[in-house]
């Protein structure tokens, strides 16, 4: 994109980032002025503290009392606290807007990480009765802190962000790629990337049109995609939200073009929602979207809602909570075509040229500890040295058990004390799976000190059991795979 498809005149961007250093108005000049109390309570829109903390009102003040409480100020304040930018220019970009007797916000100007900035429009709740425009450009939301969180860090030399937005994705991009391409097909959308890109120093390229079409021949190490995910009929009034495609079927088409899209070893990460269907395997469904792709794909589900909650969740998120037309379509929809229950969650692909790509599709509703990013690329790598062991291989290596593991019981009283009727092992960290185990997982686990041999350690159990070393080898090896991919235990080898 060229200069002029900025919300501000080069020089305009300059002058706005003058004034934001030259007041102080980052993450951590605005947490200094309002001190721990107010700044957590506004991250509830709890102004209060803020507003009795702003009232002397230098311009660090007015900018927190315009950008942060949405307050209107006088025009004297705004200017002051602006300069070198001009209030004409900030109101033609849209940065300002009169409102009675002074000015207010008129975008969402967010103080975001250690410096950056993120430019994107008011939101609903910040207007009430006001109607989002069909080209609303969200801010930093809850899906823009999963995909940020869940994305795989490691360097690489170019990335892309499809259905950038305000550009957030892209930011983090920046950090760990040697180039950023960025698409969007919202014009306006990409107006508030390049305004942000620019505000921050950064540089990407900025390209319209509707999810890959933009890029079509073109391949990228990284690829990440916060989408119009919404599940319905296919109706579009809003771009950021609604795809156009019916149902589901987003998730499937990114699915579907990240073979095109990814160098060798490239790997395509993407929000996604997707119908429980009754009578259908939601995971076996979900799953078939990368048949035939030849991608690794490792999909886990966040959260579940129920129809209703999940169409009053939208329509409040775009303020159409009145149009009771509209929400009962919709949930006709849902019904028409069984769909009990819309799943939430976070697809990873890699493209890593095997001729038997593992495809994993599984409930993942633990706090897992983060960043998520670290745990799928940990996950992927467990995925390659699983790959090329066979029984055999997997048997002759040594394992410990993974760092913190820990052991739950749950037994009951009798005659003669406690019996034990569950054993539980459980991770505190990591990906905090727990799972239920028998007597001799528990002593293949609890023997994993690094010293022996595998084969060696099952040799000993074998004995201790009476069972054939060979019998009782056959039948670790998937176990031992699946304690491996899960983190219980890790090779040393490693």
């Amino acid at each position: 994109m060229d200069e002029h498809d900025m919300l501000l005149s080069p020089a305009g961007v300059d002058a706005l980032r003058t004034a934001l250093t030259r007041t102080g108005f980052t993450s951590h000049g605005i947490a200094e002025r309002l001190g721990a109390q107010a700044t957590a309570a506004v991250s509830r829109n709890d102004y209060r503290a803020a507003l009795r903390a702003t009232e002397d009102g230098d311009p660090l003040d007015t900018l927190i009392r315009v950008f942060i409480c949405d307050q209107t100020e006088p025009e004297a304040a705004v200017a002051t606290a602006l300069a070198p930018l001009s209030v004409a220019e900030a109101l033609a970009g849209g940065l300002v807007e009169r409102y009675g007797a002074g000015l207010r916000a008129g975008v969402d100007l967010e103080p975001y990480g250690e410096d950056w900035w993120v430019l994107a429009d008011v939101p609903a709740s910040a207007r009430p009765g006001r109607p989002l425009h069909a080209e609303h450009v969200l801010g930093i939301g809850g899906a823009t802190h999963t995909l940020i969180g869940a994305t795989v860090r490691r360097p690489v030399d170019t990335a892309l962000d499809l259905g950038t937005g305000s550009g957030v994705q892209a930011l983090h991009l920046a950090t760990h790629a040697r180039s950023v391409t960025a698409t969007d097909l919202s014009e306006r959308a990409l107006r508030f990337a390049a305004t942000t890109a620019a505000l921050n120093g950064q540089d990407w390229e900025l390209l319209r049109g509707d999810l890959v079409a933009p890029v079509a021949g073109r391949r990228f190490d990284l690829v990440v995609s916060n989408p119009p995910f919404v599940v319905g009929p296919g109706t579009t009034t809003h771009v950021y939200r609604d795809s156009g495609r019916v149902g589901d079927a987003i998730g499937a088409e990114l699915a579907a073009a990240a073979p095109g899209l990814l160098t060798e070893g490239g790997t395509m990460q993407y929000l996604a929602n997707w119908v429980h269907v009754a009578g259908e395997a939601w995971d076996e469904r979900v799953a078939g979207w990368f048949a035939g792709t030849g991608l690794d794909a490792w999909v886990i589900q966040r959260e579940v809602a129920d129809p209703m909650a999940y169409v009053d969740l939208w329509l409040t998120d775009v303020g159409e909570t009145a149009d009771p037309q509209r929400m009962a379509a919709w949930l006709d929809w849902f019904d028409a075509h069984k769909v009990e229950g819309i799943g939430f969650g976070i697809v990873s692909v890699r493209r890593g040229g095997h001729a038997d790509p593992v495809v994993r599709v599984e409930d993942l509703r633990q706090r897992v500890q983060p960043p998520l990013g670290d745990q799928v690329a940990a996950w992927f790598d467990r995925q390659d040295f699983l790959r090329v062991r066979d029984t055999e291989a997997l048997l002759a290596e040594r394992y410990r058990a993974a760092e913190g593991l820990q052991l739950r019981q749950e037994a009951t009283m009798g005659d003669e004390g406690w019996g034990v009727d569950r054993q539980v092992l459980a991770m505190p960290h990591g990906l905090r799976w727990t799972e239920e185990i028998d007597p001799l997982v528990l002593a293949l686990v609890g023997g994993a000190d690094g010293r022996l041999p595998l084969r060696d350690q099952l040799a000993l159990l074998a004995a201790a059991h009476d069972v054939e070393p060979d019998e009782m080898a056959e039948a670790a090896g998937p176990i031992v795979a699946h304690l491996v991919e899960r983190g219980f235990i890790e090779p040393v080898s490693a």
